[in-house]
């Protein structure tokens, strides 16, 4: 399956899909005792009245495997959006599943986002979250050279206690910058969830490294449930 390279290290893989654009269809007529075998100008149709409508149960029918390699601050973001999400039916989306690398077993090659120099954001003047205009350069560069420089502190750090033969599970305490750490995990999610993160993950208020994420996963969904996908878009703008 395709894969889409995000920030400076990290990617969103498609791994598995079950379902297809007929998928809603099919579940929606359900309740008629009627089925299409192949997908028709109708069943398009329908599809743009569930999204538009917001009927959008009938999308839970359709199942996407994405694994994710991101920063920890990107996937503590992620991870708060699926157990607090719900959705029009007002319950949480019972088709998520998460699985991710653990640092208590996994000794692969340790990476961290570093931003470069023309990527730091100023803090808003007008909100306690979020992010205002883009940094100077010169201040920019010293923020990448202070990151990097305490990255390398830390992982002589680590190192150091592996060699010790202190336990991997707390030789960890020593990682740098642990919101910059890529971690990497499976998550399985419904079409349904798949539009409702992208919807709130691709707001202007959404942190710009998310946003990168969320623009990845629709270039994909949209490779398999393209009628779904564009629905989507048509309604949202």
């Amino acid at each position: 399956m395709k894969k889409i390279d995000v920030l400076d290290q990290g990617y969103v893989r498609l791994v598995d899909v079950l379902g297809s654009d007929l998928t809603p269809v099919n579940a929606a007529r359900v309740s008629y005792d009627k089925a299409s075998e192949s997908l028709t100008e109708r069943d398009e149709r329908l599809i743009r009245y569930l999204i538009r409508e917001k009927h959008t149960s009938p999308f839970r029918h359709a199942i996407l495997q994405f694994e994710v390699y991101a920063p920890l601050m990107v996937a503590r973001q992620w991870w708060k959006h699926i157990i607090g999400s719900s959705h029009q039916e007002g319950a949480q989306d019972p088709m998520t599943a998460w699985n991710e690398s653990s640092r208590r077993y996994v000794t692969e090659a340790v990476k961290f986002y570093v931003p470069s120099s023309d990527q730091w954001r100023s803090s808003p003047e007008d909100k306690k979250q979020g992010s205002g205009d883009m940094l100077p350069l010169e201040l920019g560069e010293e923020a990448s050279k202070k990151l990097l420089e305490q990255i390398e502190e830390g992982m002589k750090n680590y190192e150091w206690a592996t060699e010790q033969g202190i336990a991997t599970e707390m030789a960890r305490l020593f990682l740098p910058s642990a919101y910059g750490l890529y971690v990497r995990w499976y998550w399985t999610v419904s079409l349904q969830g798949l539009i409702h993160f992208i919807e709130l993950r691709s707001e202007a208020g959404a942190q710009s490294e998310i946003r990168d994420y969320a623009e990845a996963l629709r270039t994909l969904a949209g490779e398999v449930f393209p009628v779904s996908m564009a629905s989507f878009a048509e309604y949202k703008e």
